[in-house]
Protein backbone atom coordinates (compact mmCIF):
# COMPACT_ATOMS: atom_id res chain seq x y z
CA UNK A 1 0.00 0.00 0.00
CA UNK A 2 0.87 3.43 -0.53
CA UNK A 3 0.50 6.16 1.86
CA UNK A 4 -2.40 8.08 1.53
CA UNK A 5 -2.15 11.72 0.87
CA UNK A 6 -4.57 12.45 3.60
CA UNK A 7 -6.00 10.59 6.35
CA UNK A 8 -8.76 8.99 5.51
CA UNK A 9 -10.87 10.00 8.70
CA UNK A 10 -9.75 13.13 9.71
CA UNK A 11 -8.53 14.68 6.48
CA UNK A 12 -5.29 15.64 7.84
CA UNK A 13 -2.39 15.76 5.05
CA UNK A 14 -0.13 12.94 5.84
CA UNK A 15 1.66 11.87 2.85
CA UNK A 16 4.74 14.51 3.50
CA UNK A 17 5.11 12.93 6.23
CA UNK A 18 6.78 9.32 5.37
CA UNK A 19 9.30 9.95 4.05
CA UNK A 20 11.10 11.25 7.36
CA UNK A 21 9.22 8.51 9.04
CA UNK A 22 10.36 5.55 7.36
CA UNK A 23 13.77 6.86 7.33
CA UNK A 24 14.13 7.55 10.81
CA UNK A 25 12.37 3.92 11.57
CA UNK A 26 15.02 2.45 9.75
CA UNK A 27 17.86 4.00 11.84
CA UNK A 28 16.61 2.03 14.93
CA UNK A 29 14.28 5.11 16.61
CA UNK A 30 10.83 4.75 18.02
CA UNK A 31 7.98 5.20 15.87
CA UNK A 32 5.65 6.82 19.23
CA UNK A 33 8.41 9.48 19.05
CA UNK A 34 9.30 9.79 15.42
CA UNK A 35 4.97 10.80 15.37
CA UNK A 36 5.15 12.91 18.50
CA UNK A 37 8.15 15.23 16.91
CA UNK A 38 5.98 15.21 13.30
CA UNK A 39 2.96 16.47 15.88
CA UNK A 40 0.62 13.26 14.22
CA UNK A 41 -1.13 12.95 17.19
CA UNK A 42 -4.90 11.80 16.54
CA UNK A 43 -5.09 8.13 16.86
CA UNK A 44 -6.40 7.75 13.02
CA UNK A 45 -3.36 9.42 11.46
CA UNK A 46 -1.12 7.45 14.22
CA UNK A 47 -2.71 3.86 12.82
CA UNK A 48 -1.96 4.85 9.21
CA UNK A 49 1.25 5.09 9.94
CA UNK A 50 1.47 1.82 11.81
CA UNK A 51 -0.41 -0.11 9.51
CA UNK A 52 1.07 0.42 6.44
CA UNK A 53 2.76 -2.58 4.37
CA UNK A 54 5.30 -1.45 1.49
CA UNK A 55 3.67 -3.71 -0.90
CA UNK A 56 4.36 -1.81 -4.60
CA UNK A 57 7.58 -3.98 -5.05
CA UNK A 58 5.88 -7.31 -4.81
CA UNK A 59 3.07 -6.05 -6.87
CA UNK A 60 5.59 -4.97 -9.28
CA UNK A 61 6.65 -8.41 -9.62
CA UNK A 62 3.21 -9.48 -11.08
CA UNK A 63 3.09 -7.14 -14.03
CA UNK A 64 2.80 -8.12 -17.64
CA UNK A 65 5.26 -7.24 -19.78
Amino acid sequence: MIIPIRCFSCGKPLGHLWEEFAERTQKGEAPKKIMDSLYIERFCCRSLFIGNVELIDMAGEFKRS
